[in-house]
C-alpha cells in the first residue's frame, strides 16, 4: 500500500528528539565544576551530579535529590567571577550562578551561589578528592539570565 503523502509531511514536521548536550566532567576549577554539574543534570546523570557534592550533600538522600530532578529537561547556566581565598589546607571558592532550568511546564529561572573546597592536592593521602561543592544556595529570581546573575556572592 503507497504511503500517503499527507502522512508523510505530517512526520516531517514532527520536532525532532532533542540530543543531550555533550559529556562533560571538568574538575579543574571552579566554575567549570559546577558547569559539569548542571551538564549532568541535563544529561539525567544524577549519580555524576551527586559526585560533585561533598560530605554535606544538599539533601539526605539520593533517591530524593534524583526525584527533585525528575521533570527537568535541560539546565542554561550563567557563572559569574570566581572568588578564592586559601585556609588551612583548602581553598575555598565562590562562584555566582544563574540557571534556567527548563521543564514541561516551562522555563524558571534561579540564581545565588556555590561554595566550592578543594583540599590543597600536595596534603592528600589517597583516595585523591578533586574539588567538591561545600554549599549551593539558589532562590527562584526574574528576568533572564544576565539580569538574575548575583554580581558576587557574600557571606
Amino acid at each position: 500500500m503507497p504511503a500517503r503523502p499527507a502522512l508523510l509531511l505530517a512526520l516531517l514536521a514532527l520536532p525532532a528528539a532533542a540530543e543531550p548536550p555533550a559529556y562533560r566532567d571538568d574538575r579543574s576549577d571552579p566554575a567549570s565544576l559546577v558547569a559539569s554539574y548542571y551538564n549532568a543534570i541535563s544529561r539525567q546523570e544524577y549519580a555524576r551530579a551527586w559526585s560533585y557534592f561533598g560530605d554535606t550533600p544538599p539533601v539526605a538522600d539520593f533517591a530524593t535529590f534524583a526525584t527533585g530532578y525528575a521533570g527537568t529537561l535541560s539546565v542554561d547556566l550563567l557563572t559569574g567571577p570566581v572568588v578564592s581565598e586559601g585556609a588551612a589546607g583548602s581553598i575555598y571558592s565562590t562562584v555566582p550562578v544563574a540557571i534556567a532550568a527548563e521543564t514541561a511546564a516551562g522555563v524558571q529561572v534561579f540564581a545565588g551561589c556555590y561554595r566550592l573546597r578543594q583540599i590543597q592536592p600536595a596534603i592528600q593521602d589517597p583516595p585523591f578528592r578533586p574539588i567538591f561543592i561545600e554549599t549551593a544556595k539558589l532562590h527562584p529570581a526574574k528576568g533572564d539570565l544576565a539580569a538574575a546573575l548575583p554580581a558576587a556572592c557574600g557571606d
